[in-house]
C-alpha cells in the first residue's frame, strides 16, 4: 500500500481540485485503482464537495479539556485567579469565581491549586469525524469547530482510518488531500506518506510557503515532487519556482495552464477531468497523473 500526500505551502493554490482529479482518474484510467481517499485539511474539509459522497459514520471528537469550577465546593479564595496566566478565571462581586471556557488554556494550574478541590477539567467535544462512500473509493473526511485546536490530532485519526481502511480493504493507494501550511497538520498529514506532491503557483506569496513546505518535507525525509498550477500567467513567477526546486534538487514534475473550466467544474461540484476532459487543466493533470502513478509503482494494478 502506497500513500499519497498532496500539500500547499498556501491555501488555495488548486489542491483540492487535483486530489479530486487524481481521485477520478485513478479510479476510471486505463489502469483501475481502488483508491481510499482523506481529506485531512479538518479546518475547511471540502473534497467531499465534489466527491457526490455519502456518510456512512460519523463519529465524535473529543480534543483536549477546559477547567471548570463546582460553586457548591468553591469558597471564593481566589487562589485560582492568581494562578492563571491566561485571565481565564471570571470574578464576580459577589457571585464568585468562574472560568471563561475561550480563554481556558486547560493547563490545569487551577486544579493542582485549588484547596477545595473544586476544579475539574471537563473534555470538550470539539468536531466529528466520519466515514462516506464516493463514486471514486471510500472516503475520511472531519469538521473540527469554529475556533477549536487539536487539528493535528483529528488529522492524524482521519489519517489512521483511511489507512486501516486500505489494509483491511487491500487497497493499493491511500491519497490525502493535506492542509496548507507547514504546522502541525500538516506534520501529521504527510508523516509515513511514499510521496508528497506539492502544488504552488507563480506568486510571491506561492513561491515563499513552497520554500517553507520543501523544507517540511526535507526535515521529515519524505520524498516531494512540485506542480506549478496556472504557470502560464507569470512566466518569471514560474522560473523562480523552477529555480527554488533547482537549489533544493526537488523537481518539478509538471504545470497546469490556467483554465476557467476549472472553476466551472467546482461550480458544478464535479472534477473538472470529469466535466470537461478535453480541458488544457484536464489533459495536464491526466500526465500528472501517470507520472505519479508511475512514480508509486502503480501503473500496471487492476482494480
Amino acid at each position: 500500500m502506497k500513500q499519497l500526500v498532496i500539500l500547499s505551502g498556501k491555501g488555495g493554490t488548486g489542491k483540492t481540485s487535483l486530489a479530486a482529479a487524481f481521485a477520478h482518474l485513478a479510479h476510471e484510467g486505463s489502469s483501475p485503482l481502488q483508491v481510499v481517499l482523506a481529506d485531512a485539511d479538518v479546518d475547511a474539509a471540502n473534497l467531499e464537495l465534489v466527491l457526490r459522497h455519502q456518510k456512512m459514520e460519523r463519529h465524535d471528537f473529543i480534543g483536549g479539556a477546559v477547567a471548570v469550577i463546582d460553586p457548591t465546593l468553591c469558597r471564593d479564595c481566589g487562589v485560582c485567579e492568581q494562578v492563571c496566566r491566561f485571565e481565564a478565571i471570571i470574578s464576580a462581586d459577589g457571585a464568585g469565581y468562574s472560568i471563561d471556557p475561550i480563554a481556558c488554556e486547560g493547563c490545569a494550574a487551577c486544579v493542582y491549586q485549588c484547596p477545595e478541590s473544586a476544579i475539574r477539567m471537563q473534555p470538550q467535544h470539539v468536531g466529528q469525524w466520519y466515514r462516506s462512500e464516493s463514486r471514486y473509493g471510500p472516503l475520511f473526511h472531519a469538521d473540527l469547530r469554529p475556533a477549536q485546536e487539536n487539528s493535528g490530532k483529528l488529522v492524524t485519526l482521519v489519517k489512521q482510518n483511511a489507512r486501516l481502511c486500505a489494509i483491511d480493504g487491500g487497497y493499493p493507494l491511500v491519497m490525502v488531500d493535506g492542509p496548507p501550511g507547514i504546522g502541525c497538520p500538516v506534520i501529521a498529514a504527510a508523516a509515513g506518506a511514499d510521496l508528497a506532491l506539492v502544488v504552488t503557483e507563480p506568486t510571491a506569496a506561492s513561491i515563499h510557503d513552497l520554500s517553507r513546505a520543501l523544507q517540511t518535507t526535507l526535515h521529515f525525509r519524505i520524498p516531494a515532487w512540485v506542480v506549478i498550477n496556472k504557470a502560464d500567467l507569470y512566466a518569471e513567477g514560474a522560473a523562480e519556482i523552477m529555480a527554488v526546486c533547482l537549489a533544493q534538487h526537488i523537481e518539478v514534475i509538471g504545470s497546469i495552464p490556467f483554465d476557467p473550466t476549472v472553476t466551472e467544474a467546482m461550480l458544478a461540484g464535479e472534477p473538472v477531468t470529469v466535466y470537461q476532459p478535453d480541458a488544457p487543466a484536464s489533459q495536464a493533470l491526466a500526465y500528472l497523473w501517470r507520472i505519479v502513478a508511475s512514480r508509486l509503482g502503480l501503473s500496471e494494478s487492476k482494480s
